[in-house]
């Protein structure tokens, strides 16, 4: 067969190209595309012979926009929050062997989450799964009262009808942070406290029980912090200026740990020599090399898994036996906790 442009003018290559190519019908091509029977073992391999030679590939997005279902489950996410990265590579990974795609809408500085859960809506989404929501309960019940909805990473005081939620024991994953550092001889623990962030009031709660079970609970130190390394730097500048100056620090997130330890750096406090740093979450930025940070590990390939299949039953009518499913941490040691001085 001679070589033949893929398309005209550079342009997607279409049905109708391949139609060409082959030598056949576009209702031919059609049919052989959408693997429905009408054409034969030979004609279907020449068909697809052209498709390839000139580089078509099938719309999936708009066969199924064609079709009575979409298959599209929307996930929102944080644009600034590498967890969320983390969670989004789980959920792709989950949904393509259940049969269903993703649509994402990022929550950025200048565009909301309710901007991001409409775009999710307009595009047809069957469910949503929302990392890490911070809208008000008020706002998630109006969403699950349209399809259906799984929360990750944010804990709900009561249920509401039509949104599950899966998480991790975020007060349980504080402990262990105390429980380490105790371990390693630490008394004056201080946390940078995360806020209305979703999680925090777990991560807060759980830090003042371990380190009263410890019997500290005078040295007990909450900071004002958040979710970004600009107040975890915030934070650092203060426990610098402290007396006594606190052995070791719990961040209420990696970020936030990474902007404490820049502080630290750029001051000539070494870490773990002078403080002692944890983060939280076990994100890609806390396994890079040179930041090295020992944090809580929150298990994003099982979340992931159970917040698709738990979207997946909803809409295969099957019915969930709780309402949430609670995912313990694990807290990983690396190079940023040690022995104090």
């Amino acid at each position: 067969m001679s070589e033949t442009p893929a398309a005209p003018d550079g342009k997607r290559p279409t049905l109708a190209d391949v139609a060409a190519r082959a030598g056949v019908s576009t209702a031919l091509v059609s049919i052989v595309m959408r693997e429905a029977k009408g054409a034969s073992a030979a004609t279907r391999e020449r068909v697809l012979q052209a498709a390839r030679d000139i580089g078509y590939r099938p719309d999936a997005r708009a066969r199924l926009l064609r079709s009575q279902r979409s298959r599209l489950l929307g996930v929102q996410f944080g644009l600034q929050q590498p967890f969320h990265a983390d969670l989004v590579e789980g959920i792709y990974a989950a949904a393509e062997p259940a049969g269903y795609q993703i649509a994402l809408s990022a929550v950025a500085a200048g565009r909301g989450e309710q901007r991001a859960a409409e775009t999710l809506l307009a595009d047809r989404c069957e469910a949503l799964v929302l990392l890490g929501p911070q809208a008000p309960a008020a706002r998630l019940a109006e969403l699950a009262r349209q399809l259906p909805v799984v929360s990750v990473a944010r804990r709900l005081r009561s249920p509401i009808p039509g949104l599950e939620v899966v998480r991790t024991a975020d007060d349980e994953g504080a402990r262990q942070a105390v429980d380490h550092l105790v371990g390693l001889g630490h008394r004056d623990i201080a946390h940078v406290d995360g806020g209305r962030a979703p999680g925090a009031a777990d991560r807060r709660r759980g830090y003042r029980t371990a380190m009263n079970r410890h019997g500290l609970g005078e040295h007990i130190r909450v900071l004002p912090g958040g979710l970004t390394e600009e107040e975890g730097a915030s934070a650092a500048r203060v426990l610098l200026a402290a007396r006594p100056r606190p052995t070791a620090v719990l961040a209420f997130n990696d970020r936030c740990a990474t902007g404490v330890l820049d502080v630290f750096l750029r001051s000539g406090v070494t870490v773990p020599g002078d403080i002692s740093v944890v983060g939280f979450d076990d994100s890609h930025l806390a396994r890079l090399a040179h930041i090295d940070l020992t944090t809580v590990g929150q298990d994003s390939a099982r979340l992931a898994r159970l917040a698709v299949g738990r979207a997946v039953a909803r809409l295969e009518g099957e019915e969930a036996a709780a309402w949430e499913d609670v995912v313990a941490p694990r807290l990983v040691v690396r190079g940023t906790t040690g022995a104090p001085r």
